[in-house]
């Protein structure tokens, strides 16, 4: 098959790779995915002591099932960088049959201050980036018979004041979803988990104003979305196109 290596097959335990998994939800969807019984890519831009340690521990547990890759998403020849970073997985173990984007910027962008480099940073982690992994990837988890999950939001569909090219390239992910599902059916599963309040953003948040939005009345828990991504990995065979919102309820309320 094009673009196939020989050895892509013969291994026989599955591979996936996540984006942006060295620390919060990306780390917890890595360790679902490894207890799983997956082998593991630990893609990550700045945070190589907490890829490395994460690994580590995962290779503990099972040897040689946890490697890392470092790659910035967000500038430069994204198109290329996708392409390497895909490259680079293969070439770890030979096959590849999930591919996350987690990977992230988020931050206020209110109008009037936003400039180029804003929008190709946040365009460019949770759109773009996504967009060139997932074709990168065709044919290597054509092979596998394999899935693509993006992270969404539900503010992808449901605008947040302050939060413009955040909420643009969110939704911009929601529609890449659905289109490359189409595109790559029947071969290729692509689905989305939208979060609602999972983990704080680490900059100044009003953490009483979004609770009082939630009618589960609490924050989520990153275990949360990462069985959420479990189950449209291995339990889902069915379901393409689709976006999973886990907001305990939170996009009623907007």
């Amino acid at each position: 098959m094009d673009g196939v290596s020989s050895e892509e097959m013969s291994g026989s335990i599955p591979v996936a790779i996540v984006t942006g998994s060295s620390r919060r939800l990306g780390a917890c969807t890595v360790k679902n995915l490894h207890q799983s019984g997956y082998n593991v890519i630990i893609h990550y831009r700045k945070s190589q002591a907490e890829a490395e340690k994460l690994a580590q521990s995962l290779n503990s547990i099972r040897p040689n099932s946890a490697a890392t890759l470092q790659a910035d998403l967000s500038k430069g020849d994204t198109e290329k960088v996708a392409q390497e970073l895909i490259a680079a997985a293969v070439e770890k173990y030979g096959r590849l049959d999930v591919l996350v984007n987690n990977a992230s910027d988020f931050f206020p962008t209110p109008l009037g201050t936003i400039d180029g480099d804003q929008w190709k940073t946040v365009m460019g982690s949770n759109l773009k980036a996504p967009f060139f992994l997932s074709q990168a990837a065709i044919p290597h988890l054509r092979a596998t018979k394999g899935c693509i999950i993006n992270m969404a939001d539900i503010n992808g569909q449901r605008p947040l004041a302050g939060y413009s090219l955040y909420c643009i390239a969110k939704a911009g992910l929601i529609m890449s979803t659905m289109a490359l599902a189409k595109d790559l059916a029947p071969d290729i599963r692509v689905n989305a988990v939208a979060p609602g309040d999972i983990l704080w953003p680490e900059h100044q948040w009003d953490v009483n104003e979004s609770l009082r939005k939630i009618p589960m009345g609490k924050e989520g828990d990153p275990e949360d979305i990462a069985k959420s991504i479990l189950f449209l990995v291995k339990e889902a065979p069915y379901i393409t196109g689709q976006v999973l919102a886990v907001d305990g309820g939170r996009s009623l309320s907007q």
